[in-house]
């Protein structure tokens, strides 16, 4: 009977894992939070994708059933109680917790800001237009920066949920940018210039999220780049290490 191992999340280094998990002889179990990040997913022989969002309750009763032999987080740096939540569910359940960090961006100039209060209240002593790259669930964060409509250019996945968010929120529709990413330097420079935006607000997704070409886009634009920082992760791996240690313990023979 073939191990079973559990990934949880949809960032683009869990896609490339799933290529490597499919190389050995495991059962393999992928979930994500939604349709669109299941889409996203090529067919691997031996796995199933499930969509949906799971709390505790249904992450243990899920260990319990299939009884995973490790289960890898490889969720987006900033879903931190969704980390915590499958953590706590391994440590309950008593199931081997991998976590796969992705690494924060090189660095730059640019203002780094602790959270979402901290970068409206920022925006609010500042003048002119706004590029938002953090995605759709903080756009009620930002109707708070002061004539936000006006001001601020948002770019949200091609997600008819997120279209519907920003449009409820009174967002303009002219302003609203719905492409999957990452993006080179060249496309954020020349969407920072149609929209003579001064500011670009973005999260440190590290360089497999397009955090470096945002960096450098922003000092090509004559913009200021403002980052949300991420908390700082006691425990992981990065992605070399996760696929030598699933290598070393789940290839044939082992």
């Amino acid at each position: 009977m073939k191990p079973v191992i559990w990934l949880i999340g949809g960032t683009s280094e869990g896609r490339r894992l799933i290529k490597e998990l499919a190389k050995l002889p495991v059962e393999l179990y992928v979930s994500v939070a939604t349709d669109y990040g299941a889409s996203l997913i090529e067919p691997q022989p031996g796995m199933t994708v499930m969509a949906e969002r799971m709390d505790l309750a249904a992450m243990r009763a899920f260990i319990r059933e299939h009884r995973p032999a490790c289960v890898i987080d490889a969720t987006h740096p900033y879903a931190t109680v969704v980390t915590a939540t499958v953590q706590e569910a391994c440590s309950t359940e008593q199931v081997e917790y991998l976590r796969l960090v992705r690494p924060s961006g090189e660095g730059g100039d640019y203002i780094t800001v602790h959270d979402f209060a901290e970068a409206v209240e920022l925006l609010n002593h500042l003048d002119g237009g706004i590029f938002l790259t953090t995605g759709s669930k903080n756009l009620p964060d930002f109707t708070a920066v002061h004539d936000y409509a006006e001001r601020i250019v948002l770019r949200i996945l091609p997600l008819e949920s997120s279209l519907q968010i920003a449009l409820k929120l009174g967002y303009k529709p002219a302003h609203i940018i719905c492409m999957q990413g990452p993006f080179s330097k060249e496309l954020n420079v020349a969407m920072l210039k149609k929209y003579g935006s001064k500011f670009m607000v973005t999260k440190d997704s590290g360089a497999v999220g397009g955090f470096d070409e945002k960096v450098e886009a922003a000092a090509a634009a004559g913009a200021k780049l403002i980052v949300i920082g991420r908390a700082q992760e006691e425990t992981g791996a990065g992605y070399s290490e996760i696929v030598d240690y699933l290598k070393q313990h789940f290839a044939a023979g082992n």
